[in-house]
């Protein structure tokens, strides 16, 4: 650690570690109660469930990226942070918010939390991902541009490079795009066509800028290879990300009443969409292979590389799976959907905020990096997850598959639930595979706590 406001980034990390946690657990939840449906009925219905599972991912991984930039931008920019007392307001303000949340979701019914925060006064509840409530809504924007003046001040006062530029620019593009969850049209085609303002042009937009910083700078630190060839990488991956992930949004306007021109635009450019996360991959590579020193810390150099492989995987070859018009005319809202958007956001986001958490926390505890022993474990946790999540989404896929052939194409196609019976074996690869994913992540919390010879910091 170089600068001492960059400890503003713990809390954020160990906060984002924690909301992790819970989203797992809400994630065996739900995959239990697909298959045993009445499981923790009616306490924690299913619709709950899954909210709180979305919510938490959504939450955490903002915790994550508000920790990296907080770390990040002080380095790159080379001077303090503007106000670590901000930061770290903050994060109370936010942590506090996102839990109440929870807890509303959680004990009250949902209209009645409606009915409590204001709906009525501007109404933006009830929709996919974006069911929080009015207040918490709002406090997301106040915490994102508290966020953005502290860290625009620390880069227009401090040096500037790609990777704090590309960073600021991905997190101001975050903050815009959540402005769109506050217009909810009554016309359902325009709520739906605006909705993916903000769902896929944070996760196949400007959340790709956020990603190739963090992964661009835990490369500059653990390889020593040139800046400027890491900067040049970064700078075709994230133009290839905006233009195929701008208009490939198309791909999400086949079938809900817009023009039909979008199936061809949505096809072309979401057929280009792996590219730079093809990339993504040979970069990682690249600069791993051409690199000057052998950094101690070895688990953060293997979570880099398993993000550019998994973020291929799943955002690139399983997104390229159902993207073509014709094909998503089968597929649109099946196993198949969730396959990908569970391999896609692990590979894409939850894998990168590991490998900042990875590389920076050791170096926030004034060593270089983590013992051997808490390295081997933490090698370990990547292999249980990543495996894990391969598996996961390949049980989702082939129940997307049989599901597709029973529900959607078979001359005498059977109704919703009798092919939900016919694909439980698949869901109950799932949770178990999901268990092992939950014991990956303990072994990667408890590699912190290892106990061995401390490199110190350089």
């Amino acid at each position: 650690m170089k600068y001492q406001s960059q400890a503003v980034a713990k809390p954020y990390f160990i906060a984002a570690i924690g909301l992790f946690v819970g989203q797992i657990l809400f994630g065996l939840i739900m995959g239990l109660q697909y298959v045993v449906g009445d499981f923790l009925f009616p306490a924690i219905p299913f619709n709950v469930a899954r909210m709180v599972h979305t919510n938490l991912l959504i939450v955490w991984l903002l915790f994550g990226f508000m920790g990296a930039a907080y770390y990040l931008i002080p380095e790159e920019s080379e001077r303090e942070l503007y106000s670590p007392k901000l930061a770290l307001a903050m994060f109370w303000i936010f942590l506090v918010a996102g839990a109440l949340t929870i807890v509303g979701y959680l004990f009250v019914p949902y209209a009645k939390l409606a009915e409590m925060t204001g709906n009525d006064l501007l109404a933006t509840m009830g929709r996919e991902f974006l069911e929080q409530p009015l207040p918490t809504k709002i406090g997301i924007v106040i915490v994102a541009l508290a966020m953005l003046f502290n860290l625009s001040m620390t880069v227009l006062k401090g040096r500037k490079t790609a990777i704090n530029l590309v960073m600021l620019l991905g997190l101001w593009g975050l903050a815009i795009f959540f402005l769109f969850s506050f217009y909810n049209p009554a016309n359902l085609v325009k709520d739906k066509f605006y909705w993916w303002w903000v769902v896929h042009l944070w996760v196949e937009g400007v959340w790709e800028l956020i990603m190739g910083a963090m992964l661009a700078f835990v490369l500059v630190k653990v390889t020593g290879v040139d800046r400027e060839v890491i900067e040049k990488w970064l700078y075709v991956i994230i133009a290839m990300a905006l233009i195929t992930g701008l208009v490939g949004m198309g791909h999400h306007y086949y079938w809900i009443g817009t023009p039909e021109y979008w199936q061809w635009w949505g096809s072309v450019f979401s057929a280009l969409e792996p590219i730079p996360f093809f990339m993504m991959t040979l970069f990682a590579f690249n600069m791993v292979n051409r690199r000057r020193r052998e950094h101690p810390n070895k688990a953060a150099v293997l979570w880099a590389l398993g993000t550019g492989v998994m973020a291929f995987l799943g955002a690139g070859v399983w997104g390229f799976l159902h993207t073509l018009a014709p094909v998503n005319y089968y597929t649109h809202g099946s196993q198949i959907t969730a396959a990908h958007g569970h391999m896609a956001f692990y590979g894409a986001y939850v894998m990168v905020v590991l490998t900042m958490i990875s590389y920076t926390m050791p170096l926030l505890r004034g060593r270089e990096a983590n013992s051997p022993k808490a390295q081997v474990l933490e090698m370990w946790a990547f292999w249980l997850m990543t495996v894990s999540m391969v598996f996961i989404t390949l049980f989702l896929t082939a129940a997307g598959i049989l599901q597709i052939w029973l529900q959607r194409m078979g001359e005498t196609p059977l109704g919703f639930m009798a092919t939900q019976d016919q694909v439980a074996l698949f869901y109950w690869m799932r949770e178990y595979t999901g268990l092992v994913f939950f014991t990956g992540l303990m072994l990667y919390i408890g590699s912190f706590f290892v106990k061995g010879d401390k490199t110190q910091a350089s």
